[in-house]
């Protein structure tokens, strides 16, 4: 009891100080397991016990785990962890990201396939076998390491979209190739690439995709058609995709991967209108597994198997690999694309492995000592080494490379509007074509579907959850607009994400009390003060079109900008100088007159100007 209720609490605690020191939580779930665990037994107690032992020991009566126990839960969660990471996968969001994507989880993961199999049998004389089963662990990055790294740094958008969506993609790839080779390593026995090898590998296919894509089409059904009640629908998911892990399993071992993959990406592009309440649960569900895990997986290994690495070869195979192999990989990848070579060079710096390299590697690593194969023992330090070396790296020192290597955004000229009205898709239309990043927010699923219709880029949210704040990309934000038609709303959400999105400004409409009171107008008031959102809507809908008109000093700016205010078909927005900068109106109260030249343009929305 004692050991379980403190799995958890440590794991909670290592998640919270993950979040306090905004470091990967990989790095103190690790440390915590490897005290608890071997590092107890070895130099803390004197009977040579671990704090935590995952697995029984008969002779010292002590352990969570009887027998097989221990990898049947590493199985049951990592399926889970990655059906999560399944549910991310949006088909028009991998559309976006380009070529570079493709080629980082193809010829990319195929370079560090094929070096970290090269090495690891040069360098520690392992057997072909066992080295493609490590280097085909050690090719996925993982979303829970390179998320908590992306959130804490400003980067430019190129980069931080070529490293998420590596890290959610490479995920369950890399679990594939680990599958298939374990596949060939006990099926094949020592003949290796067997005619049943190659059919189990077969039959792995067939069974993942057809289980994974039948079952996710059934839930999606089921939930669609009511047949499940709302306050069942997390358990009644998480069921399923067990039941699709075990079912898949017993027809084809080692498939069940496969299937919850599959499954989770099916139903993440599916018309669900509970998606984003089950990707809620699934994400806390996956917090607390992968803080269990990684405790569970670095506790169970012993002194001895660290001290296999007690030699120059571990330093020189993770050297390479870092500096050599995952460089190679991404200047490959990213031959002709539009990267420039300081952002390769940080794309190259930032590849931490995360918990599905781990716990595939303590589970077949432990499957292949007990059938007795020759160098197996390796396996699971050798990727904990990887796993533990390159978070603790990328964690200390991908902010300051992303400063060196120039990729740190040093402003952030990003937009963020809350509230996807008709009003807000118009002004973030005119943004866009004026090369602005503009990102919409609401909570309303049409409007934010109206948006995507037109190609602006929005998000279905509720501001007073905290996702908003974890979403990575938005990291290039320095500006806040809130302009719904609730002057609660606006008013909080300025108050709420100001300081992390509004680094350049925060503004909000002014409400139809406020502008009564003509002595409480908002100091952040946006546009006009004399105009609420009913205004905006009315004139959106009679002229839905954004204007502009040349002004060519301070008077024509104040001429033109009252004739706009006295006019009620009209409601003025920015002011576009020559160089292209955009000013929000109100910002400019101060210095409004160095910034108009003689190709300054005032830009507002409504009827055209005669």
């Amino acid at each position: 009891m004692v050991e379980l209720a403190g799995i958890i609490i440590l794991g909670i605690l290592a998640q919270w100080v993950a979040w306090k020191f905004k470091i990967p939580a990989i790095l103190p779930l690790i440390l915590i397991g490897l005290l608890v665990g071997p590092i107890a037994a070895e130099f803390i107690n004197e009977d040579g016990t671990k704090w935590i032992e995952p697995i029984w020991n008969e002779e010292q009566k002590k352990g969570l785990f009887p027998g097989e126990g221990l990898f049947y839960f590493v199985s049951l969660a990592i399926s889970i962890i990655l059906f999560e990471g399944g549910l991310t996968l949006k088909r028009s969001e991998i559309r976006n990201v380009g070529p570079v994507i493709t080629k980082l989880i193809t010829v990319g993961a195929a370079v560090t396939f094929f070096g970290g199999a090269v090495l690891a049998h040069y360098l520690f004389g392992l057997s072909w076998d066992l080295c493609f089963l490590f280097s085909g662990l050690i090719i996925v990055t993982g979303p829970t390491v390179i998320t908590p790294i992306l959130r804490n740094i400003p980067l430019k958008r190129d980069v931080s979209t070529v490293l998420k969506w590596e890290g959610i993609l490479i995920d369950p790839i890399g679990a594939l190739v680990a599958v298939l080779v374990f596949e060939f390593i006990f099926v094949g026995g020592e003949v290796g690439f067997t005619k049943t090898a190659l059919i189990e590998f077969g039959k792995i296919v067939l069974f993942g995709t057809t289980f994974g894509f039948t079952f996710a089409h059934a839930l999606v059904f089921a939930i669609n058609k009511k047949f499940i009640p709302h306050y069942l629908l997390n358990v009644v998911s998480l069921s399923v995709v067990l039941l699709v892990f075990i079912e898949s399993e017993v027809f084809a071992h080692e498939s069940g991967l496969l299937a919850v993959v599959v499954m989770g990406m099916v139903i993440g592009n599916s018309k669900l209108d509970n998606i984003k309440e089950l990707l809620y649960f699934k994400e806390s569900l996956s917090v607390l597994l992968i803080s269990i895990l990684f405790i569970l997986l670095s506790a169970n290994i012993n002194y001895n198997d660290l001290m296999l690495l007690y030699r120059w070869e571990t330093l020189a195979l993770f050297l390479v690999i870092v500096f050599v192999i995952r460089p190679l990989a991404v200047f490959i990848s990213a031959q002709g694309s539009k990267l420039k070579m300081n952002e390769k060079m940080f794309i190259s710096w930032v590849g931490p492995r995360g918990i599905v390299a781990a716990g595939i590697a303590s589970l077949f690593g432990s499957k292949l000592r007990a059938e007795d194969v020759v160098g197996a023992e390796y396996i699971t330090p050798l990727v904990f080494m990887i796993v533990l070396g390159t978070v603790l790296l990328n964690a200390t020192t991908a902010r300051l490379f992303a400063r060196i290597s120039g990729v740190f955004l040093m402003k952030s000229e990003g937009i963020l509007i809350i509230g996807a009205s008709k009003v807000s898709r118009l002004i973030a239309q005119y943004l866009i074509d004026n090369g602005r990043h503009v990102v919409l927010v609401d909570s309303n699923q049409n409007n934010v579907n109206e948006a995507e219709k037109m190609g602006v880029e929005a998000y279905t949210e509720n501001i007073y959850s905290d996702t908003l704040k974890d979403n990575v990309e938005l990291n290039d934000i320095g500006y806040l607009l809130a302009l719904t038609g609730n002057a609660d709303i606006n008013r909080y959400a300025v108050e709420k994400f100001g300081a992390q999105f509004g680094e350049h400004g925060s503004f909000r409409l002014a409400s139809k009390l406020e502008l009564e009171n003509g002595s409480i107008l908002p100091e952040d008031g946006v546009f006009t003060l004399s105009d609420d959102f009913n205004n905006l809507i009315e004139v959106s809908e009679s002229y839905p079109s954004i204007q502009e008109v040349t002004v060519k000093d301070l008077e024509s700016y104040n001429d033109k900008l009252e004739d706009i205010k006295s006019n009620k078909d009209q409601i003025p927005l920015f002011l576009k100088t020559s160089k292209g900068e955009i000013h929000i109106i109100p910002s400019l109260d101060d210095n409004v007159e160095k910034e108009i030249d003689t190709k300054s343009k005032l830009v507002y929305m409504g009827k055209a100007l005669v």
